[in-house]
């Protein structure tokens, strides 16, 4: 592997490592916060749904950007327009705001994150390419997770400790000052490799090109489309399954004011995906396609999110959470490396935003009338129907695997893992030809 690659490896480590941390002071406690500001769960869901609605609104317009202007300038852009959404969201916070207030600050904060959903992962495969990289992207993913896992584990249990000691909006601050850091690294250290910037036509030419070349790559591309309809049910309960877990493991728990255990219940969570991300390598060997991984994974996330619903332990609900946080810690970058070896470079962003937006136009339906149910029949009752909406993901994911698609065969340790096809193309695998491209 040349120095290159290695360069571009430890700057998408370290901007993994910046803005897990900078997002994870909050992730304990935003669900206690919301409700801290007078929301009721429907209310608070509803926030949360808001957020989603900003990154169903943004998700493809910001591909869009980092397919046409840069993917560091997206990247920026994104951690700007964060941190200014956080100091909103605190002073929605301090006023007691009304759910306007919330719906236009986590609209905000939805439009931060898709400026990065598309275009760090784009800006890393494209970069690795253009570096000669050797190795299996799920070595690279994995490895994200683990260090994305141990900013999340420092990052949770400081963001409720902190909380319990003072109050609930210092872990916003030191949010903020976080993205700031992020945001300078990203000036100095992110360059746009092998990938070039559309100079030589107008941008609403430039903006129609790519989308139309994120259709062809997108949902005119069989196995990438049944994908992202698995998507809305997989990721739009999880988003659920995850911030629900803070008022309903406090609930267990005893005590509604514990603030530091919500954090180290998010912490656990944490440490679950460093494992994950640690043994990824080794768990693709298990696999001769990365869909049976997903299906196999897909079936285990549903029966452990029912029995979550179905207890009445704090202690088998952590383990319960620990699980399902390690089967969607192993199964991502499996996940990740099937849908990016399928997608043509030059819209590669574009087409992993759309999955992002498919994802959370999910959680926009789902976050709501699963808070409604919290309110009405509790949360054991919430996350049981969670478990019923994430398996009707199973039959996209089995449909994607009768599409051999030419990314779906694991390689031997030791190969590299074929190249992306050309949009649309989704055939048998290709034959080993040397290309060191993942």
């Amino acid at each position: 592997m040349s120095d290159t690659a290695s360069s571009v490896q430890r700057t998408y480590l370290v901007l993994t490592l910046l803005t897990t941390l900078a997002s994870s002071f909050i992730w304990g406690i935003n669900t206690i916060f919301l409700l801290d500001a007078g929301l009721s769960n429907v209310e608070a869901f509803a926030a949360n749904a808001f957020f989603t609605v900003g990154q169903v609104i943004f998700e493809v317009p910001t591909g869009v950007v980092a397919d046409t202007r840069g993917r560091q300038f997206s990247y920026v852009l994104g951690a700007a327009t964060l941190l200014l959404s956080t100091l909103l969201y605190l002073v929605m916070w301090q006023i007691h705001a009304p759910l306007w207030g919330w719906a236009i600050a986590s609209i905000l904060l939805g439009l931060g994150f898709t400026f990065f959903s598309g275009a760090t992962e784009a800006w890393l495969v494209d970069a690795l390419k253009a570096t000669n990289f050797t190795g299996h992207l799920e070595q690279v993913f994995g490895r994200a997770q683990v260090v994305g896992g141990g900013a999340m584990l420092v990052g949770t249990i400081s963001g409720g400790l902190i909380a319990q000691a003072t109050n609930l909006g210092i872990p916003y601050l030191i949010r903020a000052a976080m993205l700031g850091v992020t945001m300078i690294v990203a000036i100095r250290f992110m360059r746009d490799l092998g990938f070039t910037r559309q100079r030589d036509v107008s941008p609403v030419a430039a903006i129609r090109n790519v989308i139309r070349g994120s259709v062809d790559g997108g949902f005119r591309n069989p196995p990438v489309r049944w994908l992202m309809l698995a998507a809305p049910f997989t990721f739009g309960s999880g988003i659920f399954v995850f911030y629900a877990a803070q008022p309903y493991l406090l609930e267990l728990y005893g005590d509604k004011t514990a603030y530091g255990i919500a954090g180290l219940a998010a912490a656990i969570v944490a440490g679950v995906q460093i494992v994950g991300g640690l043994i990824v390598s080794r768990v693709r060997r298990l696999f001769g396609l990365r869909t049976t991984a997903l299906l196999i994974g897909g079936i285990l996330d549903v029966a452990l999110v029912i029995l979550l619903g179905l207890t009445g332990s704090f202690a088998i609900a952590l383990l319960l959470m620990a699980a399902w946080a390690f089967v969607f810690a192993v199964a991502g970058p499996l996940r990740q490396a099937f849908l990016n070896g399928l997608i043509p470079s030059e819209q590669r962003a574009t087409v992993l935003s759309f999955d992002n937006l498919m994802g959370s136009a999910g959680g926009v339906i789902a976050q709501p009338a699963l808070g409604r149910i919290s309110d009405v029949y509790g949360y054991g009752a919430a996350y049981v129907v969670s478990g019923a909406i994430q398996a009707l993901a199973l039959p996209f994911v089995l449909l994607a695997r009768r599409e051999h698609a030419v990314s779906d065969p694991i390689g031997r340790d030791g190969d590299v893992d074929q190249p992306a096809a050309p949009a649309g193309v989704a055939t048998a695998p290709l034959p080993a030809d040397g290309d060191p491209r993942p």
